[in-house]
């Protein structure tokens, strides 16, 4: 399982959750032990025994595991395993990590990682990177396909059955052009050349005015109320909206298609990873006890969002988040 993709909300999440530099305890002065992130990038060894070095920068290697890691954070390649030296992405990646193995070589050197503001800022990425891995642990297990598709099963079962109807319809400026239309339909006149001929609806003229499915909810009362009262095959009578006059036909009517689990996996896959870092939290406060000294006036007191439930997943009140939809 590659939990990595899956976790871009829950790392976010983490990420917000941490101190950042700055915070906790007084600095220590520049003699002090240095955080062991400033010194990682000397003590790094191949991943694998196919772990070839990309690049070397002073007495310092760059391994191709490297590149495929940062090429997966950017989000430049879906397969990062299957990225290699010929391809762009890679070179591009390798340039970056160059350049920015050059800049922490130079900051080294100039002793820069021992002043206190940077320890404090190495230690608070140090920090950040460890929770992430802890999470990535934890909600892979969360985050699985069984998980997702019993919370699909759950949730489509609360679904109510919604009606819907497939209409076509012609659009006139008047009355009378709306009931010369009518009687041309009632004559034989075929609807989808006519909507071509007369329809002022260009979204649909050139499509036969066909509207597609709609729920009632889904589209003018006016129109719905006469849409969802005339019989499948039927032509309507003329009619009025804010756009003009209308003739239509109910092409079919069913009960509006169930969301597949293909389309409502982002939202679930969301959620069973904020549950999973909630469950997470819950669990490490059980064993590192937490005391807020510099806590705010009670005005300031904010409170912290909720995880989403899952009777908010199916349909359009779900949350619009767009994650990757694949957790294995």
């Amino acid at each position: 399982m590659r939990p990595a993709p899956v976790l871009a909300a829950a790392l976010l999440v983490l990420s917000a959750c941490g101190p950042q530099a700055g915070e906790g305890g007084e600095g220590t002065g520049a003699g002090a032990q240095r955080s062991p992130v400033a010194y990682a990038f000397t003590d790094l060894e191949p991943m694998g025994e196919d772990d070839a070095i990309a690049a070397e920068v002073g007495a310092t290697a760059i391994y191709v595991s490297d590149v495929r890691r940062e090429a997966a954070a950017q989000e430049l390649v879906e397969d990062p395993a299957a990225l290699t030296s010929a391809d762009p992405a890679f070179q591009q990646v390798l340039s970056e990590l160059i350049e920015q193995r050059l800049l922490a070589l130079e900051a080294r050197r100039q002793e820069l990682d021992a002043d206190p503001e940077a320890r404090r800022r190495l230690a608070a990425a140090e920090e950040r990177i460890l929770g992430n891995i802890l999470v990535e642990t934890a909600v892979s297990r969360s985050v699985s396909e069984e998980a997702i598709r019993r919370v699909y099963e759950e949730q489509v079962r609360l679904i109510p059955p919604t009606e819907e109807v497939r209409a076509r319809h012609i659009l006139v400026a008047t009355r009378e052009e709306a009931e010369e239309v009518a009687r041309l339909l009632s004559e034989g006149e075929d609807f989808a050349t006519l909507a071509a001929q007369v329809s002022e609806d260009p979204a649909t003229r050139f499509e036969g005015g066909d509207l597609g499915y709609f729920t009632r909810e889904g589209i003018l009362p006016a129109f719905a109320s006469v849409a969802f009262e005339t019989p499948v095959g039927q032509v309507s009578e003329p009619f009025e909206t804010e756009f003009g006059w209308h003739v239509l036909t109910v092409v079919d009517r069913r009960n509006q298609p169930r969301p597949s689990l293909e389309e409502m996996r982002p939202r679930i896959v969301r959620f069973l990873t904020l549950e999973g870092i909630q469950s997470l939290l819950d669990e490490i406060r059980e064993t590192y006890p937490v005391t807020r000294v510099a806590a705010p006036a009670p005005q300031e007191l904010r409170a912290v969002p909720e995880v989403d439930r899952p009777e908010d997943l199916p349909g359009e009140s779900g949350p619009d988040v767009d994650l990757p939809a694949d957790p294995g």
